[in-house]
């Protein structure tokens, strides 16, 4: 297991997180680099793989108006990818991603390559998301492994930042 991936494993375990992953550009290369590691199912829920609309709606709940309005690869489906798969498991951390991994730009021009990313953290009842758009180059195998990457990277990033909004008057 590489360092990263490992820095990220111990935050989990040291913060009594349990993930859930809803992908669709990385198509559960995420959840997959997690399953390699011995021990996963403490800390690792479940996990979706949603590519078309048609899966997001119907197994995450995204709102059909909401693909319409902001498009597939948009920080909003991310969210709502993101929140979903919360409500519908035993989650308290999860992570989402929707995009175009390339080779050819996708619906309203966006380019290859880009990536939303969301993250939502639920403590009791409230869910708090924050989201990211990043755009990376090469393949579209690596488009999908760099995403993936960066994906876990930031996991702690914002759950000290959730931390921090919750401690706040």
């Amino acid at each position: 297991m590489n360092e990263h991936l490992q820095s990220v494993v111990r935050y989990l375990e040291e913060n009594r997180l349990k993930l859930v992953t809803a992908e669709s550009c990385t198509a559960g290369m995420i959840a997959s680099a997690l399953a390699d590691i011995p021990g996963c199912g403490s800390w690792l829920e479940c996990a979706f793989v949603t590519y078309s609309p048609q899966a997001k709606i119907s197994c995450l709940g995204v709102k059909a108006e909401t693909i319409e309005t902001y498009n597939l690869t948009s920080e909003n489906v991310a969210r709502e990818m993101a929140e979903g798969a919360l409500r519908i498991s035993r989650a308290n951390v999860a992570l989402s991603d929707t995009g175009v991994a390339g080779p050819d730009a996708g619906d309203g021009g966006i380019p290859a390559g880009t990536i939303c990313f969301a993250w939502s953290f639920q403590i009791d009842d409230r869910i708090t998301t924050f989201s990211e758009t990043r755009r990376f180059q090469g393949d579209r195998n690596e488009v999908r492994r760099a995403g993936s990457e960066y994906a876990l990277s930031r996991v702690w990033h914002y759950h000290n930042e959730m931390l921090q909004k919750k401690s706040a008057p």
